[in-house]
């Protein structure tokens, strides 16, 4: 199957509670969170109520395939979380998750950032063609628990 006839049978829309265990599966298989990185559904339905923002792309009407979830501290919109199930990818849902996480951005007027790995080189690549720019020689540090 082409990248067009995929991309006709993929519709992006914003997350429901019922797209939990997908996401979760998602997350897990791409390397992109889970519960060992405190990703969890209270931890998202609370994203969404402080501003933030989950969109999934869902292939025929029913398959979870990617995810884009943006969270907002007021000032900018931080973009993560931006995956697609490896049997999809290269055929353009990432492109189009981001996208409509730009066009939510430029709707709410407001910046948005993003961490991808240096490494991760085909996602770099559609950042820069979709206009992101390196914002510098930046460490990035987490505290991920102060239960330990």
């Amino acid at each position: 199957m082409n990248t067009n006839d995929i991309l006709t049978e993929i519709i992006v829309r914003d997350y429901q509670p019922d797209d939990y265990p997908s996401i979760m599966e998602l997350w897990e298989l791409t390397g992109l969170g889970g519960k060992k990185r405190g990703d969890d559904k209270a931890v998202i339905e609370k994203s969404i109520a402080l501003g933030g923002r989950l969109m999934v792309a869902v292939h025929k009407g029913s398959r979870l395939v990617g995810t884009s979830w943006m969270t907002f501290d007021g000032r900018r919109i931080h973009l993560h979380h931006l995956g697609v199930l490896p049997e999809f990818q290269r055929n353009g849902v990432g492109r189009l998750l981001s996208i409509r996480s730009l066009e939510h951005a430029r709707n709410e007027n407001v910046q948005i950032k993003l961490e991808v790995h240096r490494e991760n080189r085909g996602a770099v690549a559609l950042y820069k063609q979709l206009g992101f720019h390196y914002l510098g020689d930046y460490d990035v540090y987490i505290i991920r628990s102060f239960a330990e």
